[in-house]
């Protein structure tokens, strides 16, 4: 009898994945484009590790987003929950950007079900490392509370503006680095003399990335004899633009650059845009590089599953940025804050050594929000609550796949839009805040990616069908600011 539970409780993990649950690791980009790694089209930056990852693992071509900026992207991951279910539905600012103004995001609240607490019913000890941006530690929020037994990086995401900050958190706690604070966004509204501007003011001796993987690898270190789950939302490639000298250097040359004085949107200014932000995701890349060197160190590297995503589409052109001369999303339409392809297709790379057949591409068409649900068939457990996920584990280990009949999406910001994907088609609304009854456009993404040929007119069906999915997945929001699809709420 006590074999029989012993096995029971090990299920699929004692059958197929050996005899100890298998450690992972989630690594989580910042407004990282599609379009902006090697092994998805990018000519000009260079990302080898990465590349190296997909050609071991398997790379995803049609994977999601939940929402195409940070928090509610961050919420619907950790809680497996879609746009239109979600608590959070857009980024919601508490306090300012001086450190004694900080206050992070809209929290969240008490005793939601999350990844890491999933994790930790499995045995697993939990750690975050990185951009959090659900709730400072002194509210509902605090990641201690909401699962993970470590956090360190950034709790706020207006503090991340700055990648050379006065501090980081530390189990709720101020960790004072060797930087002086730095409004970032001073040159916003001014039209200075690039000679008056004091470039160098914004270099600092501690970068906040470097900071965060000092405290990964610590980690992995710390609990290689044990099962893992670390969640690591690495702060890049994320404005302002700014990164270690010795990676600037290396792209110093190869493009031709017109400085950036800090007016369009704001964030620091710099000599040398286009160097300064592919040295980092470069930067970005070589952290990827050292997990995967740390775990072939400790001889964990087949016994952890490593996942690369990021949060949503690469930003629109502010702070210096040029995501057309990178083509950042890949030829494909829109950026942060769309729910066109462009703001929320993204990369995703999985690897597990001798698990995952190498070498893989699939277009199984997956979301963020399906991430509990395959962590939970990955230990062999069941949710508690209602969740919109399906697993994706079959896909990764070559076995028959379960897939969405649909997948639902919402964003309260620039005016309002919502997306709906059946199969191979598309449906997107825009400016709903001023159209509530605004027309679908369709579009046949087999044949048309790039969103450019608008069919809504010959699929009056496809559009009756988008329509009673919205019906029936919106839920009204709390926040009055997010509710345009029901306004009377």
């Amino acid at each position: 009898m006590k074999i029989f539970k012993i096995l029971l409780f090990w299920g699929i993990s004692a059958v197929v994945y050996g005899q100890q649950k298998p450690n992972v690791i989630y690594i989580y980009a910042d407004d990282l484009g599609y379009g902006e790694l090697g092994v998805y089209g990018q000519q000009k930056i260079k990302t080898p590790f990465l590349d190296a990852m997909a050609k071991e693992g398997i790379r995803f071509t049609q994977h999601y987003t939940g929402a195409p900026v940070c928090a509610p992207a961050r919420c619907m991951l950790m809680t497996g929950l879609h746009a239109g279910h979600s608590y959070i539905r857009g980024n919601y600012e508490l306090g300012g950007f001086a450190d004694d103004k900080e206050g992070g995001q809209m929290p969240l609240p008490e005793n939601t079900f999350t990844i890491a607490k999933l994790m930790k019913m499995a045995g697993y000890q939990t750690g975050l490392v990185g951009k959090w941006g659900l709730g400072m530690s002194n509210t509902t929020g605090n990641p201690n509370e909401q699962g993970f037994d470590y956090a360190y990086g950034f709790l706020d995401q207006k503090q991340a503006h700055n990648l050379y900050p006065t501090h980081l958190w530390e189990n709720g706690k101020w960790d004072t680095l060797r930087n002086s604070y730095q409004f970032v966004h001073e040159y916003r509204e001014t039209n200075l003399a690039i000679d008056s501007i004091n470039f160098d003011k914004f270099k600092g001796k501690d970068y906040a990335a470097t900071k965060m993987m000092e405290k990964a690898l610590g980690f992995i270190q710390q609990h290689k004899s044990r099962p893992f789950f670390l969640y690591l939302p690495l702060p890049l490639p994320h404005l302002s633009l700014q990164a270690p000298e010795e990676e600037i250097k290396a792209y110093q040359g190869k493009f031709q650059e017109t400085i950036y004085t800090g007016k369009k949107g704001g964030y620091v200014p710099t000599k040398y845009p286009k160097a300064t932000y592919a040295a980092m995701i470069t930067y970005l890349d070589k952290q990827v590089g050292r997990i995967l060197t740390e775990l072939k160190k400790h001889h964990i590297d087949e016994h952890t599953l490593v996942i690369f995503s990021s949060d949503n589409g690469a930003t629109f052109d502010v702070g210096g940025v040029d995501t057309e001369f990178f083509n950042s999303v890949g030829g494909l339409r829109g950026r942060k804050q769309d729910l066109y392809e462009g703001g929320i297709r993204e990369p995703m790379i999985v690897r597990w050594p001798g698990k995952i057949k190498a070498g893989q591409v699939t277009d199984h068409a997956s979301a963020q929000f399906d991430l509990m649900a395959t962590l939970a068939e990955l230990t062999n457990q069941k949710i508690p609550v209602a969740t919109d996920g399906i697993s994706f584990l079959p896909t990764l280990l070559g076995k028959k796949q379960i897939t969405h009949p649909f997948l639902y999406f919402e964003f309260p910001e620039k005016s309002g839009q919502i997306a709906v994907r059946i199969g191979q088609f598309k449906g997107v609304k825009s400016q709903m805040k001023k159209n509530i009854n605004a027309p679908w456009e369709i579009y046949d993404l087999a044949k048309d990616p790039s969103e450019r040929n608008n069919i809504a007119n010959e699929n009056k069906e496809l559009q009756k069908q988008m329509d009673d999915i919205v019906r029936k997945q919106h839920r009204p929001s709390h926040i009055k600011e997010w509710e345009f699809v029901n306004p009377k709420f």
